[in-house]
């Protein structure tokens, strides 16, 4: 069965759910385009992602969902609250949400959990999770160590619940080779960055628009918390630091209100440019709509190709 019969939408696509991004107007547009449109829980405490929630209700009445950072230092409460406000799909990210999944199956949501190793989607399975987004390290933001192609399969024949991969995926034959390795669909995020509808600052689609195949890069790993973002001025700092030495403690000073900085006012220097590899095979700003329909159209005709 496709991700777009399971979850009851038009595409067989999730819009990732980027902190500072994923908007309540942002997943509203995604939904309405016929993805499954989601809410990032980054930066935000838990009346602040209720009231997001609020407003997307008012902009769709399309299915969206909620994406629970788990690092957030309100996921404990969060995770009633959208309980409360009757959302009816979840992914989660940064950590293992198997303490929430008994409330969260009472409630009757859809949970599908972002991992980025066999073992933890396994786990997950057993917790009573409906889905598995399995996401390579291609992917930007918060990056595990295997890519796609290799952690997607292996993630398809260790559980028996669908799989959606994520990660390197911008156009219709990536897609084709998600369903090749086993994928019901896929997780987008970076694709999305240049859209029309996507709330961030022009300078930040202007980077991701400029940026070549080997222009990101991953900082943090010596920290135990890697991010894939462009190279930038900020990001050469970071990673001369990091081979010098320096401590969790040093490497923050890099890296505080960063990613609000490209975000909101455009710092694409010092700021955090969070993108994935495919960055390199975009090339304009289309509507979310378009995006969309080539993807699938693409994939069809991959496929058909194939075929």
């Amino acid at each position: 069965m496709k991700l777009n019969e399971i979850l009851g939408i038009e595409f067989p696509i999730i819009q990732g759910g980027m902190a500072n991004i994923a908007t309540a107007e942002f997943a509203a547009a995604c939904s309405n385009a016929g993805a499954m449109g989601l809410i990032g829980c980054g930066g935000m405490n838990t009346e602040q992602l209720r009231a997001e929630i609020r407003k997307c209700k008012s902009l769709t009445d399309k299915p969206f969902g909620v994406n629970l950072m788990l690092m957030n230092p309100c996921a404990d409460e969060m995770a009633d609250m959208v309980i409360e406000e009757g959302v009816k799909f979840l992914t989660t990210g940064a950590g293992n949400p198997t303490k929430y999944m008994p409330k969260w199956k009472a409630a009757g949501i859809k949970v599908f959990p972002v991992v980025a190793a066999v073992a933890l989607a396994k786990m997950l399975e057993r917790a009573g999770a409906d889905g598995i987004i399995a996401e390579g390290t291609e992917s930007g933001g918060h990056v595990g160590e295997t890519t796609t192609m290799a952690l997607v399969p292996q993630v398809v024949d260790a559980v028996s619940i669908p799989v959606v991969a994520a990660g390197g995926i911008a156009d219709g034959r990536q897609l084709a080779a998600a369903y090749a390795l086993g994928a019901c669909g896929a997780q987008v995020g970076t694709c999305l960055l240049t859209s029309v509808e996507c709330p961030v600052h022009q300078n930040y689609k202007e980077a991701v628009l400029k940026a070549k195949d080997r222009d990101t890069t991953v900082t943090g790993r010596s920290v135990g918390a890697p991010v894939r973002i462009i190279k930038n001025k900020m990001a050469r700092e970071y990673v001369q630091q990091e081979y010098a030495g320096a401590t969790k403690e040093e490497l923050e000073h890099y890296t505080l209100g960063s990613l609000r900085r490209a975000v909101f006012d455009g710092d694409v220097s010092t700021g955090s440019v969070m993108c994935g590899q495919v960055a390199g095979m975009l090339h304009e700003i289309k509507p979310v709509r378009q995006i969309l329909e080539e993807l699938v159209a693409g994939c069809d005709e991959c496929i058909k190709h194939l075929g």
